[in-house]
């Protein structure tokens, strides 16, 4: 009989712990969201609808290079060197400082 009560004892904390563990996911889930959320509020109040759509195209083909980009704007509009939204032209501009430079290879024949 003791050793059934223990048992039980053990699984009413194990579901307790699982239980625990669900509400905190949820809760980071949500805090997540909310993040995501509030990021793309920034970006669309700065960037026109040409340089949102060249953003999106670049998410598409690489979101990490993408992520870094938002995080510039967001960077930018935060500290107020914003004064005006942000065109396709000044998003080419910032994509270019942001960008890694390519090495240029050459060969020659001998």
């Amino acid at each position: 009989m003791a050793g059934e009560e223990e048992l039980e004892e053990i699984r009413r904390r194990k579901y307790e712990q699982m239980v625990q563990a669900q509400a905190g996911a949820a809760e980071e889930e949500g805090k997540r969201k909310e993040i995501e959320e509030a990021k793309k509020n920034i970006i669309k109040q700065t960037i026109t609808s040409e340089a949102r759509e060249r953003l999106n195209n670049i998410r598409m083909a690489k979101p990490e290079f993408a992520e870094q980009l938002e995080n510039q704007l967001i960077a930018l509009a935060q500290s107020g060197r914003i004064k005006s939204m942000i065109n396709d032209a000044q998003l080419k501009e910032i994509l270019r400082q942001i960008m890694p430079k390519k090495r240029e290879i050459s060969i020659t024949r001998v």
